[in-house]
């Protein structure tokens, strides 16, 4: 079903590439489109910018087919927290009212919110959880319904959580989450930088207000492009914090500044975005999880690091596991070294993993190879660290 040739994906030639949870390598096909339009940029100036809102138009419509939504809900933006700014510089808070969220969040989900302090907002914070059962041993592992149903108040406006967190590859039950958040009035905003393009988003169906995440891990985009997803009822809300020219609907008549602001998500695409990097964004969502299907997406990542997974040598090595519903594409491990010299000597073998929160973080997408894994698996093994 995968076409997991190495013409499409040339990192293969070189490396065993299994850290899409990092900066992933840019699809070739979409490193073509860029390329491309880099070159019409370079030969024809201003006249490249013909296309302009046609390649934006195209970026949302697929990323709104992948999001199951209308393309009026969706924006570019340039990464995470671009997005998540705009969203909380521009919330109607007062005085007393809560945010929620997780003691050891990914930054860009936890400096738009503290800087909200400044307004007089609470940032409460849901304590780690071992949910492993002590195989984490203190390090940033997951959070619990129970502790977020024993926190909310009726001044909590805001839950915001990453779907995936960064670290152990803990997967928030989204749809769990939206419900609790529906049934008290809570706008659910979730950081996707680790999971769009592995596994399912589903905004309008799980009650999720907001959506913010990179294109460059498991999407395999450019760095410096995101996708921004926002319900009507949330922008509805929003002030604005960032303005542009784009921001009116008047569009490239400069000189008139009459005050009328796009009601869709284009509001938050306030000046001049990168086309060559739009365009090669929607190609690789086209060509992705779009023609492949994020759950299929999802199966093919999980079968691959279930190989990992009965093949590691587990004196060595403690996967941190999780129940299916919070799986997620990162595989963290416990390992008896420290996982950054691991990742250094993987690297020397051209086995490409990472480190986080003294973890060691194998994270393969759909087209890793089961002979990389089984290479993979016989040198981690075969170490004397």
């Amino acid at each position: 079903m995968f076409d997991k040739s190495q013409d499409l994906f040339p990192i293969m030639k070189e490396y065993a590439f299994l850290t899409h949870c990092s900066i992933s390598p840019l699809y070739s096909r979409g490193f073509q489109k860029e390329l491309e339009m880099a070159e019409k940029h370079q030969n024809r100036g201003a006249l490249f910018f013909d296309s302009y809102d046609q390649i934006l138009d195209n970026l949302r419509a697929a990323a709104a087919k992948l999001f199951r939504t209308s393309e009026k809900n969706l924006a570019f933006v340039k990464n995470t927290a671009e997005g998540i700014c705009m969203l909380a510089n521009g919330y109607p808070f007062e005085p007393g009212d809560q945010v929620l969220s997780y003691v050891h969040e990914y930054p860009s989900d936890h400096y738009p919110w503290r800087v909200q302090e400044q307004r007089g907002v609470e940032l409460a914070l849901l304590p780690n959880r071992d949910t492993t059962g002590g195989l984490c041993g203190g390090r940033a592992c997951a959070w619990a319904m129970e502790d977020l149903e024993e926190l909310v108040t009726d001044r909590t406006k805001i839950v915001a959580l990453s779907h995936v967190q960064f670290t152990s590859g803990f997967a928030a039950d989204l749809k769990e989450l939206g419900e609790f958040c529906k049934a008290r009035d809570i706008d659910l905003v979730v950081d996707a930088a680790q999971s769009l393009g592995c596994l399912p988003v589903y905004p309008e169906e799980w009650n999720i207000a907001a959506v913010a995440s990179s294109g460059w891990k498991w999407l395999l985009g450019p760095v410096g492009t995101g996708l921004f997803y926002t319900s009507p009822t949330l922008r509805e809300k929003l002030e604005h914090v960032m303005v542009g020219s784009e921001l009116m609907t008047q569009g490239t008549d400069y000189l008139n500044h009459t005050w009328h602001p796009h009601d869709t998500a284009k509001r938050f695409e306030y000046s001049t975005s990168p086309i060559s990097l739009c365009a090669s964004l929607e190609v690789c969502i086209n060509e992705l999880p779009l023609r492949y299907g994020v759950e299929n997406i999802r199966a093919e990542a999980l079968r691959l690091q279930n190989i990992l997974l009965n093949g590691i040598d587990r004196t060595r090595y403690l996967p941190v596991e999780f129940p299916d519903a919070n799986r997620s594409g990162i595989l963290s491990l416990v390992c008896k070294a420290n996982p950054r010299a691991i990742a250094r000597a993987l690297k020397a073998q051209r086995i490409v993993t990472s480190s986080r929160g003294d973890f060691l973080r194998l994270a393969p997408h759909f087209y890793n190879t089961e002979e990389e894994i089984q290479r993979t698996i016989e040198t981690m093994n075969q170490f004397d660290i």
